[in-house]
């Protein structure tokens, strides 16, 4: 007997528009980031399903292989997927293959790209707090001769600090993987792309504590205008120590 070759994105891709069932395919990762694909990329695909229908579809259910992986799923399940997730920023940059809703697979992914109100102040405030609490850190064990700890968490405020700037933009962070890439094309208002990134590679490397007072000093003005002042407030005395 002959092996049978594994499916194909092209291939699925025809199968599944064929399928009345699905309402959508959409394409995430790298093949929906222009220029980001190598030898590697493999194509990622969710695969949308009307509620309620039978599809014979769903046995690709769970199918990974080197070429393509495939997330088969309701309409109802794809609406809530990533709100909140890990998954949002995967869809909020992800390409419409199929879309049979009139452009509601498309309104569906654009609602993930934008951070309603409440939830980005909220998320704003939370990850401002988690940025000074590892600035703080960061800054005390360099000042009492804990290098390494100093290092640690001088990388971590960093995770906090771009989780920051992307919730006060009401946007979803991306993955440290398409980090420049998205800031090369959607810029962060107000601030320069090249020095912030600059400055998140001085600080995440060596935990440079004149990198990291310059970067807070622009931080706390950015989060005052944005209403967050309570939240450096609370820090008190301590916020000398932020400072440069």
């Amino acid at each position: 007997m002959t092996a049978q070759k594994p499916m194909t994105y092209d291939a699925f891709v025809e199968l599944a528009t064929a399928d009345p069932a699905v309402v959508g395919l959409v394409l995430k990762g790298s093949q929906a980031h222009e220029g980001m694909t190598t030898e590697h990329s493999d194509h990622d695909l969710y695969v949308v399903l009307a509620d309620g229908a039978t599809t014979d579809l769903t046995r690709f259910t769970g199918h990974r292989t080197p070429q393509l992986d495939l997330i088969v799923l309701s309409l109802d399940a794809f609406r809530a997927t990533g709100m909140p997730g890990f998954e949002r920023y995967a869809l909020a940059r992800a390409r419409v293959v199929l879309d049979r809703l009139d452009g509601g697979i498309a309104r569906i992914l654009a609602d993930k790209a934008r951070l309603e109100d409440g939830e980005a102040a909220r998320d704003a405030a939370e990850w401002l707090d988690a940025y000074a609490n590892s600035l703080y850190r960061s800054v005390k064990n360099d000042r009492d001769g804990h290098g390494l700890a100093a290092r640690l968490d001088a990388a971590d405020s960093v995770r906090f600090l771009l989780e920051l700037l992307f919730a006060l933009d009401r946007r979803p962070r991306p993955y440290n993987k398409y980090l420049e890439w998205e800031l090369t094309r959607h810029p962060l208002p107000g601030w320069d792309t090249g020095p912030l990134l600059d400055a998140a590679d001085r600080v995440a490397r060596t935990g440079d504590v004149t990198v990291q007072r310059r970067l807070f000093a622009q931080v706390e003005a950015v989060a005052r205008r944005a209403g967050h002042g309570a939240v450096l407030d609370a820090w008190g005395a301590d916020l000398h120590l932020m400072r440069p």
